[in-house]
């Protein structure tokens, strides 16, 4: 394990949300550790490694290291990795999950249509900006839970948004509220990192929120950034179309990519073994 320094390093230089050990650690019960150039974060006989190397998140032999390293770690039960390629150590047969991080630089230039568009927001809709989640708050992340048929891992992280709020010192919610206080949409941004902000969650009450608010939280998350000096926001995953378009509709543009694997090292081929040694050769 290393020191507290060391990890406020890792959140200073994040690229990805994941590189935020406050975050991950407050919604997985996870504990942070340094392997190689990446950080790594163990739960009992997992782990789960972030394989964006701190240096240069596309340096695809230091992640391979790393994912070597990982796999020495005596009693690990299941390796996770995330990263920019599927690690040759990972067997052929584990299938992967493939995305991109969106990301806009900063200051935006949002279209004449989204500056009307946040304009019409903004005259129904008042913003403040906060560090801790009201009722209002968990009853529309709720909603949005009850809503949409979602994996359990998901549910988990937006029931662990107040803890992660207390545990970072970087985190800030932005809401929008009507004229009669009511909760019409709140974003939640991280801000730990020196040059890189991150959209971290959204949500808007489709029953109470004008067209736009979701838009109007983003862009106050936006202006808190560059209030900061930081010059881009990773806006996160794509997920799905709805998704990417509203990160699309911003000037977000593909970042890094993403790709999961998840295996029990003991199961690892003969041939796996040694395409991460050829691996490593040439790197």
């Amino acid at each position: 394990m290393i020191g507290p320094d060391r990890f406020a390093r890792f959140t200073a230089e994040a690229a990805v949300p994941e590189q935020v050990p406050p975050y991950v650690c407050a919604v997985a019960g996870s504990k942070p550790r340094l392997v190689g150039s990446c950080v790594g974060y163990v739960s009992e006989e997992s782990m789960v490694l972030v394989g964006y190397p701190l240096h240069d998140p596309l340096n695809i032999g230091a992640m391979a290291d790393a994912v070597e390293q990982a796999l020495k770690t005596p009693g690990l039960g299941r390796l996770t990795v995330i990263g920019p390629v599927r690690p040759p150590q990972a067997p052929a047969s584990v299938r992967e999950r493939r995305d991109e991080y969106f990301a806009l630089t900063l200051p935006p230039s949002p279209s004449p249509k989204l500056r009307n568009l946040l304009r019409r927001a903004g005259r129904e809709l008042t913003l403040d900006r906060g560090r801790v989640l009201l009722d209002d708050h968990m009853a529309l992340a709720q909603r949005y839970l009850d809503e949409r048929a979602l994996e359990a891992g998901t549910r988990h992280i937006f029931r662990q948004m107040g803890n992660y709020l207390e545990a970072s010192a970087g985190a800030l919610v932005v809401s929008a509220r009507r004229s009669d206080g009511k909760l019409a949409a709140f974003a939640i941004g991280e801000f730990g990192s020196l040059s890189t902000a991150f959209f971290m969650f959204c949500f808007r009450d489709p029953a109470l929120a004008p067209p736009g608010s979701a838009d109007l939280t983003l862009s106050e998350l936006l202006e808190e950034a560059h209030e900061r000096g930081q010059t881009r926001m990773n806006l996160g995953l794509g997920i799905n179309d709805s998704i990417r378009f509203f990160k699309c509709k911003w000037g977000g543009t593909p970042f890094l990519p993403y790709v999961e694997v998840s295996w029990e090292p003991g199961s690892l081929s003969v041939f796996s073994k040694v395409r991460g040694m050829l691996w490593r050769k040439r790197s």
